[in-house]
């Protein structure tokens, strides 16, 4: 009976490695070649007796996305189109910040949430990915960058808090000391406002950051933009978000996108400063990204870009105007959708 190695956690590889009489350190052994070496051949794992490479390679799959295109931005963002074992597509997106790159990584096959501003939810959803498709995206992106990116954002295609099982168990083997042994403080999730998945994430037992999708102040106006403010309305989300500060003292970052004459008046600034008082968040404000199912969204205009800015820094908040990346490739925010590239 065969299974797939990025679906198996530290113990599972010992347990199989039980099985066969082997000694349970050879599971940290192959853990290592895996998530530290990026070595995916069994044949190529040189400390591991020819009897076991043999069982490993009969018994343990090693399924992986293969790269169908790579596009390089004109600022050295780097996107990926993945294609799945069984045909589906998805992107991911490598930055470089200079000092350090991080990975946007990909939890669904598209997007059931179709919020307007979004490329990936207008062009439909087909499933979630599985632990090993997300381990895959990531360990693949460092193989090809020939060194370890050391930043991990769940931003990409898809809400990861509907896919909580699988992000989470693939979060657990990245942060496992015998496995990629990545910080928690060096993954970020990203959510649109899924109320039972930011409580689940204030009781996980690693630390991490979360950022939120809010780009609207109010009800009426969330709604329109984001149809899961329906489900989720802004009282339920600032309630579980003040729970996830209150149990884990981490600082919350608020996305915002400025799309022009629909959330980027003034009088919004003032609003998301009542909405959020408490909770001293970072804002990342974020001019709108062109998208082709939306051409009637438009980038807000400098002018209304810096009184919104202006207004913010009055009322104290801190924020961020976020420097544009990717975009002439369409790999910046909300521009994914691999259907294009189908």
């Amino acid at each position: 009976m065969t299974c797939d190695a990025l679906e198996l956690s530290l113990s599972d590889w010992q347990i199989l490695f039980s099985k066969w009489n082997e000694q349970k350190f050879r599971a940290a052994q192959v853990c290592q070649w895996i998530y530290a070496k990026k070595i995916f051949n069994y044949h190529d794992m040189t400390n591991l007796s020819k009897d076991i490479r043999a069982k490993l390679t009969e018994s343990v799959l090693m399924t992986l996305p293969v790269l169908v295109k790579q596009q390089t931005s004109k600022d050295g963002t780097k996107k990926f189109l993945w294609l799945l074992a069984d045909g589906n597509k998805i992107e991911s997106v490598l930055l470089n910040h200079g000092g350090h790159k991080t990975a946007c990584i990909s939890s669904q096959a598209g997007c059931p949430l179709g919020c307007v501003f979004c490329e990936t939810g207008a062009n439909g959803f087909t499933r979630n990915l599985t632990r090993g498709e997300i381990l895959g995206q990531f360990l693949m992106m460092e193989k090809l960058n020939g060194a370890d990116i050391n930043n991990i954002v769940f931003m990409g295609m898809g809400e990861p808090l509907l896919n909580e099982a699988n992000v989470f168990s693939a979060i657990r083997a990245l942060n496992d000391k015998d496995m990629r042994n990545l910080g928690a403080r060096h993954i970020t999730i990203s959510t649109s406002g899924i109320v039972p998945g930011i409580e689940a994430l204030a009781d996980f037992e690693i630390p991490l950051r979360l950022s939120l999708s809010l780009h609207a102040t109010n009800d009426a106006l969330r709604s329109k933009l984001m149809p899961v403010n329906n489900q989720y309305s802004l009282s339920k989300l600032v309630g579980a978000l003040k729970r996830y500060r209150d149990r884990t003292g981490e600082r919350i970052t608020i996305e915002y996108a400025l799309i022009d004459r629909v959330n980027d008046d003034v009088q919004y600034a003032y609003e998301m400063a009542a909405l959020l008082d408490g909770l001293s968040p970072y804002i990342n404000l974020i001019p709108f990204n062109p998208i082709p199912s939306r051409p009637d969204l438009k980038r807000s205009q400098e002018t209304r870009i810096k009184e919104f800015c202006r207004a913010l820094s009055e009322l104290k908040i801190e924020f961020e105007l976020r420097k544009e990346r990717g975009s002439d490739i369409m790999a910046a925010c909300g521009q994914l959708a691999a259907s294009r590239n189908a």
